[in-house]
């Protein structure tokens, strides 16, 4: 277990890991920004403001995905979000429940882009699956674990994640191709079939 561990995480060079660490400290210090602003519509429709200010600070974990381009990045980059929010204590934290919260979206994120072989954040239409995986799963665990919401509120509030994750994707997408082209050490894509999209 030990030696396996080891062995995943010498896969991510320094500057691997400093992408990251970036990605995930972004993710988090936006959100505090993000919610409250959003809570200014969704509060009148009782929707969990976070189902809709998801997308837009889950996209840095498919920005991270994207930038890296290895597997499990998703997930190590959801770890250091769970480790900052339990240590700061910043809008959004759970408690110890943030270890739950915070890693399972990446898990779910690794493992769609497992699931589409040789596609990881490589184009518009798995940056857009992948923001839905993210925001879907975070809300509802969110909803699992704090707000417990009846069948039809709950189907709605899922809904909002799904149309929510999917256009963050897409911005991480918009913006995973812009770094590329300004910094070419940023990773490229693992499928040659997704050549045309970064066009």
């Amino acid at each position: 277990m030990e030696k396996t561990k080891k062995r995943f995480l010498a896969s991510f060079s320094v500057f691997n890991i400093i992408v990251i660490a970036m990605c995930a400290g972004l993710g988090i210090a936006v959100k505090p920004v993000i919610v409250p602003l959003v809570h200014i519509i969704t509060g009148p429709l009782f929707i969990p403001g976070g189902a809709v200010a998801g997308g837009f600070y889950m996209l840095f974990i498919v920005i991270a995905a994207g930038l890296v381009g290895k597997r499990g990045t998703a997930t190590l980059t959801c770890a250091v979000q769970a480790v900052l929010v339990l240590i700061t204590g910043v809008i959004g934290s759970h408690g110890i429940m943030s270890l739950v919260t915070y890693i399972i979206p990446g898990l779910l994120v690794d493992f769609l882009l497992i699931v589409l072989r040789r596609h990881y954040a490589c184009c518009a239409f798995c940056c857009f699956l992948s923001g839905m995986a993210a925001n879907l799963a975070g809300t509802f665990l969110s909803n699992a674990v704090f707000f417990r919401l009846p069948f039809v509120p709950l189907m709605l509030t899922l809904l909002a994640a799904l149309l929510s994750g999917g256009l963050g994707g897409l911005i991480a997408w918009g913006v995973i191709k812009k770094l590329r082209l300004l910094n070419p050490a940023f990773a490229k894509k693992e499928n040659k079939d997704c050549e045309a999209n970064e066009k």
